[in-house]
């Protein structure tokens, strides 16, 4: 019930909706010649918006507290034994991060980029597992569509993996139905969870909260160790914005998550 609300709230506190509806706002009364006064307000809030969120230092600053929360999962090598909660696994859950249906395209390159970061690792997990290990593909369709766990199924078919080892999740519209229908697969058991390294502090908090013994195993990192350091850190572009916005998106729906008492 609250899916749709919540999102159209969300929308008035990410960097570039909000630049764009105040700046909108702001230009309609600039041209009506009417509050002038909250017209300039709007114009000089949404630039200020775009500049802070638009710079290397201010992504890093709000993405890393996310990303760093998590380790992601070292180099699996047949020689070294499997960490001890990975190996207890016989699940391994990779959340959905959206694709777009595109005649002619492949499965693979109908993905995000960000659900085709979350299948690979999952996959890299999935095989390093026992034969008796399970993979669950999650994702919702919107009226008249694919849903995005056939998408990422019928993806991890073509890369190899056994029909009958995935586990297919086509109703969960968000990370909370996710978890609700993961446990409801896996029990207590412990399940290696996979998704966007920004997204796994939520996601893994949900899944607790859903009576799961989530194994985070983070992907999709955005931030590299020695990446936008020193002087880069200065520059501005798309990508930080970008960065910016889904670590907002995130503080968000931490915070949503706890006002709920999810998490």
């Amino acid at each position: 019930m609250l899916f749709w609300p919540k999102k159209i709230i969300a929308l008035f506190f990410l960097p570039l909706q909000f630049a764009l509806i105040a700046g909108v706002i702001g230009l309609i009364l600039l041209h009506l010649r009417r509050r002038e006064r909250l017209a300039r307000t709007l114009l000089t809030a949404a630039v200020i918006a775009l500049v802070i969120f638009s710079n290397k230092a201010v992504a890093r600053l709000l993405l890393q507290p996310l990303e760093n929360n998590h380790a992601p999962v070292p180099e699996l090598t047949a020689d070294l034994p499997l960490p001890p909660d990975l190996a207890a696994c016989r699940h391994v859950a990779v959340l959905g991060g959206g694709h777009g249906e595109s005649a002619g395209f492949s499965r693979i390159n109908q993905l995000s980029p960000a659900s085709l970061a979350r299948l690979a690792e999952a996959i890299r997990i999935f095989r390093a597992l026992p034969d008796d290990a399970r993979l669950i593909v999650s994702g919702h369709a919107g009226e008249g569509r694919t849903s995005h766990a056939q998408i990422l199924a019928e993806a991890a078919y073509s890369l190899g993996v056994p029909r009958e080892r995935v586990i297919r999740l086509d109703t969960p519209r968000d990370t909370e139905d996710e978890a609700r229908a993961i446990r409801a697969i896996v029990g207590d058991s412990p399940v290696a969870l996979v998704t966007s390294g920004w997204h796994m502090s939520r996601a893994a908090a949900l899944c607790r909260g859903a009576g799961l013994q989530p194994v985070p195993c983070p992907a999709d990192l955005l931030l590299k160790p020695d990446a936008d350091s020193g002087l880069r850190l200065l520059q501005f572009d798309l990508g930080a914005l970008e960065r910016s916005t889904k670590a907002i998106r995130e503080y968000l729906g931490l915070l949503w998550s706890a006002l709920r008492g999810q998490t």
